[in-house]
Order: C-alpha cells, then structure tokens, then sequence
C-alpha cells in the first residue's frame, strides 16, 4: 500500500488537539470524528496534516503549494459558516486538480437541497412523501394544499437541525409557527413533508462507478406510544443520554424479507447515481406496514467516526475501521485519477 500525503480539511474549531489521547478526555466527544480519522490514517502509514477551515481557501491553497498533498480527506459540513456551501470547498480543489475524498460538489449540490432532490427522484419514479416549501421572505404563507401531517424541516440543513417532537404538526396554526421556527431561528427555508409511518431505516452506499450497499441500519423506538409519531429529532441523534431514557436506539435492521433488502440496495444505487452522488453515503428511508419503500433524504459524507452509523454498517460488512477509512482514500483518488497538482 502506497503511503500518501493526507490533507486532512475539518472545521476550525475542530482541529484534534495534540494532547488529546484518551477515550474519557471530556473533549474526545468534541473532537471523536476528527480523531478516529486522523488516527486511523497516521495507523494505516499515511503523513497527515490538518487544516482549519472556516471562511478562507487560503490555508488550503497554501497548504497544497508547499506541503504538496497526494490526497485531501474532506471532513468539512459547512464553509463560512453556512452549509448550504459546502460544495465551494469542494469545486476549489477541482480547480486546484487536487483528488478528495467523498462526494462531487453536483452530488452536493442536488443532494442537499431537501425540495430538489425529492423532485429529481420523483423523475426518477422512486417514490418520495410529498412536500411544501416555504422560502424566507415571501410574506404571508400559502397553506393550501399541505399533506398533513407533515415534519417541518430546515431545507438545507442536516444533522436534524431544528428538528424536534413541535416539527410534527397537523393544523395549519401548527405550520405557520414551526415555519416561522425555521425562518428565523435556524435562518434556512422551510419545507413541510409528509409524515410516513413507518420503519425509519438508514443504507451506506459506497462507490463511484461500482456501487456497494452496506448492511442496512435502523432507529428503533421501544416505548413509543401507539399512534404517537416516531421522529429523529435532534436529541434523538445526539443525545446519548435521551435516547437511553426513551428506549430509543440505532441497530441493524431485523427481520427484513431477502427481497425487502435486495430491493432497498437497488433503490439506493438508483438513488446515488440519479442525484451524481460519489464517494460514501446515507441514504434515509421510510418502510411503511405495506411494505411500500420512501425516499426521505440523501446525506453525501456521513458522520464516520468509529461509532457511527457508516462506521458500523462497514464493520458488519467486513471492513474493519483502518480499512474502512483506506477504501475511502482509494474511491477519492480513482475519481480523481487524471488529476495531477499543477
């Protein structure tokens, strides 16, 4: 295995320290996905320098002229703190012809975009719940014709920012606030989607022109009430401690058909490929009791820290952390293979 030069791009503020080593250091929580990855390649053999990044592509660029990188590894969600452009990274090393890891900036671009990629698949004839979207500073909301009950979302955030158990609404009052919610707390559109009952179910799909389905995961809800919503919110994906006191829990999916998982692996291929999508990603999905399959979202370079989602479907699927993390290395630079640093 040739030994690379890893540009290792994250957000300033999450640049691991270098006295940071143990597991139970309060920080570790902070910093997990910048450490395991960072660690993981200094393992597999691989030089690596991280760059602090916020609202300046001129540590980059710097960066690439006089350390000379074979490789960057993208960890950035966001530029200038806005994560609508997080895909401006990601065009500027196009330019620099510098190979990356992860997702393309159109996969970035289509994907992230809540409204637009749900109205891409439905060309597609993948099935997506219907939806509304209610831009900021359009005046008075135009209510009609809303599929209640529906989620209201931030259109183009992720990590279920902004959503919370109040992002369930059934009445039109119910809307305008969450929406106004969204405008002006979370400053983003808002779209209202239509809620699916269901299993919520999670599938890693890794690959740039070959494509692999990881093993499928699942948010299970123990103690919910019947009737009562089951939504991912925010503190459902990052608080440990309140999924604990819910019941609440990410596991792999059981008790799929075979045919069920075979046609969630060709769905989520179709998916990436119709949005350009490349590298690794999450695709979300809603299986409701007819067995009917929706597309909720598509998040292009997912969290991998070693507990995560990604990171757990991969282990199941054969590839241990290091090797995990190396076939990422090796997608980015077949998908960069004529790029050469000028």
């Amino acid at each position: 295995m040739k030994k690379l030069r890893v540009m290792m791009l994250v957000h300033y503020t999450l640049v691991p320290p270098d006295d940071l080593h143990m597991k139970d250091d309060p920080r570790m929580e902070k910093f997990r996905t910048e450490y395991d990855v960072k660690h993981a390649l200094l393992r597999l053999g691989h030089e690596v320098s991280v760059i602090g990044v916020y609202d300046d592509l001129a540590p980059i660029r710097t960066a690439i002229e006089e350390w000379k990188p074979d490789i960057a590894f993208n960890l950035l969600e966001e530029f200038a703190g806005i994560a609508a452009f997080d895909y401006y990274v990601v065009s500027y090393l196009e330019m620099m012809r510098l190979p990356y890891t992860g997702c393309n900036p159109r996969g970035l671009l289509l994907a992230r975009d809540k409204a637009l990629s749900k109205k891409l698949l439905a060309y597609h004839r993948i099935q997506v719940p219907d939806f509304r979207v209610f831009p900021r500073g359009r005046g008075t909301l135009r209510t009609r014709h809303v599929p209640y009950p529906v989620i209201v979302k931030a259109l183009t955030e992720e990590g279920s920012l902004g959503i919370a158990q109040a992002s369930y609404v059934e009445t039109e009052h119910q809307l305008q606030e969450r929406v106004q919610f969204i405008h002006e707390r979370i400053q983003d559109d808002a779209i209202a989607e239509q809620y699916i009952d269901g299993r919520e179910i999670y599938a890693t799909v890794m690959g740039n022109v070959q494509l692999r389905v990881l093993p499928v995961r699942e948010l299970i809800f123990r103690n919910a009430t019947e009737g009562a919503p089951r939504l991912a919110t925010y503190r459902v994906k990052w608080d440990g401690r309140y999924r604990e006191r819910w019941g609440i829990d990410y596991e792999f999916a059981a008790d799929l058909p075979p045919e069920t998982v075979a046609r969630i692996g060709s769905l989520c291929k179709r998916i990436y490929r119709a949005l350009g999508m490349s590298g690794y990603a999450r695709i979300d999905m809603r299986l409701n009791a007819a067995g009917q399959i929706y597309v909720l979202e598509a998040n292009p370079n997912p969290g991998i820290a070693r507990d995560e989602d990604c990171t757990l479907s991969a282990r199941r699927g054969g590839l241990g952390y290091e090797e995990f993390i190396q076939r990422i290395l090796q997608l980015g630079l077949r998908a960069h293979a004529s790029a050469r640093i000028q």
